[in-house]
């Protein structure tokens, strides 16, 4: 495998491109030899629907797009980030009991962080921002009776 690959790929800022987002990046993990029952598969799911869903919702229609930006440095480090133009970063909310939404970066945080990783949020020239995850990429498993 290359030491870096990057691919990237802009969906309309619509429902439907949550959808669009993760089944994209869940495919790039497997064709860059991502274990099926690798631990981090399902965290990269969950974050990538979060992040796609905060670009839909909360762009307020200052965004048209998002773009889906995946990384993978030299089999040790997998970055995705999403990319909107609205100026706003993203902000912890207060939980409170009743709320339905506003949890999202708690969720993002906390697997990232099991993951053994973090997020960090990055501006765009255009003035919008990038919400990055940055984790470890597994190293690969010896095949038996390779040492």
């Amino acid at each position: 495998m290359a030491d870096h690959q990057e691919v990237s790929v802009t969906l309309p800022s619509t429902p439907v491109s949550v959808s669009t987002a993760r089944a994209y990046v869940t495919g790039l993990l497997t064709d860059w030899g991502l274990p099926p029952g690798a631990d981090i598969r399902d965290s990269v799911r969950l974050i990538v629907s979060e992040l796609a869903t905060n670009a839909v919702q909360h762009t307020f229609g200052q965004s048209p797009t998002f773009t889906v930006q995946v990384q993978l440095d030299r089999d040790e480090q997998l970055r995705v980030g999403i990319t909107d133009s609205h100026p706003r970063w993203p902000q912890r909310l207060p939980a409170a009991v009743q709320q339905d939404n506003g949890r999202g970066m708690v969720i993002i945080r906390w697997l990232a962080a099991e993951a053994g990783g973090r997020m960090s949020v990055t501006p765009t020239e255009e003035g919008g921002k990038t919400v990055w995850i940055t984790l470890p990429w597994p190293s690969a498993t010896p095949l038996q009776g390779e040492r």
